[in-house]
């Protein structure tokens, strides 16, 4: 199994990548490209330890950030990726016309309000700054789970990709710093408190499970996270076989045990992973 790092800019891909996924060597073993965000492969290798008994190398290509594994994938460079939530997925989709389709569930990764300065929601401070992520769904998520918190309410038409202009109701005049997801734990030391979502969380050593002073809940259909093909690729054997591997019950057990009960093994259909409106 190999494991690449990709850096690429957010605006497009500056390097190619020399995959060549989904095809058969003259051994017989058959190699599988994937995506992720993030530097932590641990349960992907474990996934990937699974699929070289049936002769399946996956290759484990690491990105920094949400835009450039769709993109990947999209042109053909990945042959899987898997790193995001299905609404997540639906808005990039929309916004940059790419042919993707998401082919199986993993883990719902619940998003979390982190302060270093704070141990309680309720110690935060009038004028309080927090930092969120500033991609669409990203930034809707971080607010619904403010408003789930209590420290805001925002207008019933907010819908998952709300903004700071959808909040009716600020009562502790919170103050809004949107950023690029990877910047938000460096944040911490500068603002009251910061929301970062669990992949990232877990890159900076904080705890999902622990460390929050608030939590979104762990049963939000829009955020289960999806393994995703190019369209026309859904019934590929190999990359089904990967599914199936994921979605195995030692591996959910894995999951559970690796993340300290920080990522929740989420194993739905397709067709009910994108019915979540």
């Amino acid at each position: 199994m190999k494991k690449i790092t990709a850096l690429f800019a957010t605006a497009g891909l500056a390097t190619l990548l020399t995959a060549c996924g989904g095809d058969d060597s003259a051994d017989g073993t058959t190699t599988v490209t994937l995506g992720i965000s993030g530097s932590d492969t641990t349960i992907w290798d474990y996934v990937g330890d699974k699929a070289a008994k049936e002769g399946i190398e996956l290759d484990i290509i690491t990105f920094s950030d949400y835009v450039a594994p769709n993109l990947a994938l999209a042109e053909g460079e990945l042959d899987l990726n898997a790193f995001q939530t299905i609404s997540y997925f639906d808005e990039f989709v929309e916004e940059h016309n790419v042919d993707i389709v998401p082919i199986g569930s993993t883990v719902i990764a619940p998003m979390g309000l982190y302060s270093e300065k704070y141990e309680s929601i309720d110690e935060l401070p009038d004028g309080a700054q927090i930092a969120m992520p500033n991609e669409a769904t990203n930034m809707g998520r971080a607010l619904l789970l403010l408003d789930e918190a209590g420290l805001i309410t925002l207008s019933e038409d907010a819908g998952l990709t709300g903004t700071a202009q959808d909040i009716i109701d600020n009562p502790k005049n919170i103050e809004i710093m949107p950023m690029t997801s990877g910047h938000t734990p460096r944040a911490m030391a500068d603002v009251e408190a910061s929301i970062i979502n669990n992949g990232v969380a877990i890159d900076a050593g904080l705890n999902p499970s622990e460390d929050p002073i608030a939590r979104e809940s762990d049963t939000a259909k829009p955020y289960i996270n999806l393994i995703a093909a190019q369209a026309g690729q859904e019934d590929n054997e190999a990359y089904q076989r990967i599914v199936e591997l994921y979605q195995e019950e030692d591996t959910a057990e894995f999951v559970v045990e690796y993340s300290k009960g920080a990522q929740i093994p989420t194993f739905v259909s397709v067709e009910e992973l994108v019915d979540y409106q």
